[in-house]
């Protein structure tokens, strides 16, 4: 039967394992003192000075810290400062809304407003996590803060200045370690490789080992790629390093796990980098694909326009459902709707879920630790640090987990100002969480993305052609290495985003079912050539991949 044209089966939306612990990422702990390490200094100085009112505008600032962290400097020191410039600049329209008007639903329009496009901007240019979630917080929050238009530039002066220590606090590590990024991504790539080369005996784990390791290798490769142009060996080493965990992951019954595995310990460390021996023509396909311009930000952005409907719709509706109930605070509301979009509705009610536990344990630990807080203003500021350090050491393992740390250290975030009514906070938390949850959720149900077929459509597409292009050089006689390289690396890349589109799309609410019979053929096919371009390149790889020496980092 064509499974293209058969009915969409009902979709069920999954509870187990929604709250399921990971492992943590192997660099939490950058994130966790890096935000530390930006947020203390300002508000310590504030402390001093008897001005924690002030505290919200430079923690604007120091909060884009959380920003970059997985990016090779080069292109974290561009990230960072777009990121501090959005934020600004978010923040400035903020506030110049407040003092212009004190309407709850003008504001609450312009936060949904400004949600939507700090979401889709965020998504296309790539800038990672925590995203657009962060920026919303800030800018929502803002909206309802007390302000006079000659205010509005000593407050976002205040941010900037702040802004500019989190670059340096997320800069500073390069110092130590200029490669640190691009060596964990080739080592990520490495070990996910060696697990698939070593599940390929079982169906299952072979499938999502296979999956794992197309995305480490993909991402090993976006990271180098984000470098700009190569400059040094060490980088030079790192990408041949990643062409063999790729033509592992082309031809896993001739890979040495035990192989990639050593080559992954040594990038961990801080020592030397294996260089690979090997012909340069391993990375012709990489030059082909830095010297392909990237496509404009409006033409990026097209695709995501259900993502902006979705996010500017709920994050309106959930505001004024906060504002019908008599909430103080709709942003809270908003926030919430706009944390929720993922890239599609099953991951939304998952993220839905995790967040509403997780703020429910958080408002019960803020109720806990706010005796301790208002017993002096330096012990609030303690504990706001305390959490922004939980949280981010604790929300790689699960989001709920450190939306338990998150919860606590906004609500303590008000207390800057005055101290209000723990009760009522708590009370005005819960509501919002809920009202937000289920209005978000529920505009997402409604705002289906009927892109997404289309978008399976050119995947497919594009499969197809890359593959029948390695095809065609197969066929030849003696297929030139520059040519053959060029094209098994447009079919690896084809591939991997056929996978990551299908895995997106699976999961939203549809009109018609996915063609999933396509999409397994045409992967099929697709590893069946690659594996056929690694067989053909296979003597010069295996002897380049025998030979090992180091290079200085």
């Amino acid at each position: 039967m064509d499974m293209s044209t058969a009915t969409p089966p009902t979709r069920r939306l999954p509870l187990a394992g929604v709250l399921r612990l990971g492992r943590p990422s192997d660099i939490w702990f950058k994130p966790a003192f890096s935000v530390v390490a930006a947020v203390a200094p300002p508000n310590l100085a504030l402390l001093s000075l008897g001005r924690l009112d002030l505290a919200m505008y430079t923690m604007a600032g120091s909060l884009c810290a959380l920003y970059g962290h997985n990016r090779p400097y080069p292109a974290r020191a561009r990230t960072l400062a777009r990121v501090i410039l959005g934020m600004v600049g978010g923040l400035a329209v903020a506030l110049t809304a407040a003092s212009l008007t004190a309407n709850a639903v003008v504001l609450v329009t312009v936060g949904a407003l400004m949600a939507a496009v700090q979401k889709v901007l965020c998504d296309a240019t790539r800038v990672g996590p925590p995203g657009n979630v962060v920026l919303t917080f800030i800018s929502s929050a803002s909206l309802f803060a007390p302000q006079t238009l000659g205010q509005v530039p000593g407050h976002v002066g205040l941010a900037l200045a702040a802004g500019a220590w989190a670059w340096l606090v997320g800069m500073a590590p390069g110092l130590l370690r200029p490669h640190g990024p691009e060596r964990r991504a080739t080592a990520h790539a490495l070990t996910a490789t060696a697990a698939y080369a070593d599940a390929r005996s079982t169906a299952t784990g072979h499938d999502r080992a296979r999956a794992a390791a197309a995305g480490a290798v993909q991402a090993a490769w976006q990271s180098l790629l984000a470098t700009g142009a190569r400059t040094d060996r060490t980088r030079r080493a790192l990408e041949h390093l990643v062409v063999r965990a790729e033509v592992a992951l082309a031809a896993p019954a001739d890979a040495d796990p035990a192989l990639l595995r050593g080559w992954a310990r040594l990038l961990r460390g801080t020592g030397r980098v294996p260089r690979v021996a090997g012909a340069d023509d391993d990375l012709l396909g990489v030059d082909a694909e830095r010297a392909v311009p990237q496509p404009p930000l409006w033409r990026r952005l097209g695709p995501l326009a259900p993502f902006a409907v979705r996010t500017a719709l709920g994050c309106a509706l959930a505001g004024y459902a906060s504002l019908a109930l008599g909430v103080g605070r709709p942003y809270w509301a908003l926030v919430t709707a706009a944390s929720l979009y993922q890239a599609n509705v099953t991951l939304t009610w998952s993220r839905g879920v995790q967040r509403v536990v997780g703020n429910l344990l958080g408002v019960l630990v803020f109720a806990a630790v706010v005796p301790l807080a208002h017993l002096h203003p330096a012990a609030l500021v303690l504990c706001c640090l305390a959490f922004n350090f939980g949280a981010e050491a604790l929300i790689g393992r699960n989001y709920w987990l450190g939306s338990v740390c998150v919860t606590p250290m906004a609500l303590l975030v008000t207390e800057f100002a005055r101290t209000q009514d723990a009760g009522q906070l708590i009370t005005e938390r819960v509501v919002d969480t809920l009202v937000g949850a289920l209005v978000g959720f529920a505009t997402a149900v409604v705002v289906t993305n009927r892109r997404a077929g289309d978008r399976i459509e050119h995947a497919l597409t594009r499969v197809e052609r890359a593959r029948e292009q390695a095809a065609r050089l197969l066929a030849g006689p003696q297929p030139a290495p520059r040519a053959l390289e060029a094209a098994r690396r447009t079919l690896s890349a084809a591939l991997a985003d056929l996978r990551a589109t299908a895995d997106a799309a699976s999961g939203e609410w549809w009109q018609r079912a996915l063609p999933q019979e396509r999409v397994v053929l045409a992967e099929q096919s697709g590893h069946r050539t690659l594996a056929a371009t690694v067989r053909r390149q296979g003597a010069h790889s295996r002897d380049g991949a025998r030979t090992t020496e180091d290079v200085r980092p």
